[in-house]
């Protein structure tokens, strides 16, 4: 589906690479093939898994599609993949990607985009040659940098690239056309899209996390750190659930950590690998989870109360296109002036000179401006007829 493409892509509708696998091949295949910009999430720092990720995606699909990084850890084997598979993208966030990385891409034929939370991030990615700019704000799901909103982040951001032909895509809670309509008015080229495509049949999400995001709404997230803080501790957005409630309510909530002193809760298979889930973990339930569901993490935006069904991702992309041309439309119908009744006179005149003292039908013959009009009216047939056919040749 075609509309407002960027990067070379069919559309600017972008897939958040949500992990651990939850943006897996299924779900990037799904995106790329609707002529999103799909993108993977890479495994940590592994060269093997990451390859075998993007050869599973090749597979689902003859459309590019890109891969994810995570910079907080050290990620060159997954970048090594990244180059040596030749994809059409990457996105890097959360840490600085310096520009002897981004001009190394681009030897591989990559373009760079990077997700940023705030002006100074967006004023180190522009210093480093990114092809494409993700503005995240405070709203969004997932791993969450900044703390400011999407309205205010993006034209600031939009701002400061000015005419470099950075396009700019915002992140945060774009759960339908509306959002969507709203971040092009506010200079984006795109979105980029976590929490709906989660509620999709292709991602690599558990059932049940699927289900309970319909059962949310933008009053019952909550941005914290309680989660994963044995390998990293940084904010993110996620459901109120009752587990939540009462951890985060804890008091000694600051001293809580996943490690060794909290029970086991679950089991998961995420890129091959076997993973053990401790109380308080930072991964999300896959489709392969085992155990204690209800007291897991679940990852999502304040977008999520306007998530209400689980349909295939291509129906997603197509609501949002559709949606977005019917809405441009109707602000078109509504908040443009309309034409005068002297305008609609003249060019019912227009169209009948035309006709008349030419002999070419309307739909053949095009008038620069009303001053031409009253200047043909005045010329000979034969002069008509020449101008016609100088216009016709040229």
């Amino acid at each position: 589906m075609k509309f407002g493409g960027i990067l070379g892509f069919d559309n600017g509708i972008m897939l958040a690479p949500m992990g651990a696998d939850v943006a897996g091949p299924k779900l990037v295949a799904a995106v790329a093939n609707a002529g999103g910009i799909g993108l993977l999430a890479s495994p940590v720092n592994n060269y093997d898994s990451t390859a075998r990720a993007i050869k599973e995606t090749k597979k689902l699909t003859k459309k590019p599609f890109g891969v994810g990084v995570l910079l907080e850890f050290d990620n060159a084997k997954s970048i090594k993949a990244i180059f040596d598979e030749k994809l059409a993208c990457m996105e890097v966030y959360w840490g600085q990607f310096p520009k002897e990385m981004v001009d190394e891409a681009h030897k591989h034929g990559i373009k760079v985009i990077h997700q940023v939370g705030s002006v100074k991030g967006a004023e180190r990615a522009i210093a480093a040659g990114v092809d494409c700019i993700v503005a995240q704000g405070v709203e969004a799901g997932g791993h969450v940098s900044g703390t400011v909103a999407l309205t205010a982040l993006v034209p600031r951001i939009v701002d400061l690239v000015g005419d470099r032909g950075i396009p700019v895509v915002a992140a945060g809670s774009i759960s339908d056309a509306r959002g969507y309509v709203a971040a092009l008015s506010l200079g984006a080229k795109g979105i980029c899209v976590g929490t709906r495509f989660i509620a999709t049949k292709e991602a690599y999400a558990n059932e049940y996390y699927k289900q309970q995001l319909l059962l949310y709404d933008e009053q019952q997230t909550d941005r914290t750190d309680l989660y994963g803080r044995a390998t990293w501790r940084a904010y993110v957005r996620c459901l109120n659930t009752p587990f939540h409630e009462k951890w985060r309510n804890a008091s000694n909530f600051d001293t809580l950590v996943n490690d060794e002193s909290q029970p086991i809760i679950g089991h998961s298979l995420i890129y091959w690998e076997d993973i053990t889930l401790r109380r308080f973990a930072g991964q999300v339930a896959n489709p392969t989870t085992e155990g204690e569901l209800e007291n897991m993490v679940m990852l999502a935006g304040q977008g999520v109360g306007l998530v209400n069904d689980i349909v295939p991702a291509a129906e997603v992309i197509r609501r949002y296109i559709e949606g977005a041309k019917k809405i441009i439309g109707e602000l078109n119908e509504n908040y443009l002036t309309k034409p005068t009744q002297k305008y609609n006179q003249l060019h019912q005149e227009k169209e009948k000179v035309s006709f008349v003292h030419t002999g070419v039908p309307k739909a053949w013959y095009y008038w620069d401006d009303f001053e031409e009009l009253e200047k043909a009216k005045q010329r000979k047939t034969s002069n008509f007829r020449w101008n016609w056919l100088k216009k016709l040749c040229l």
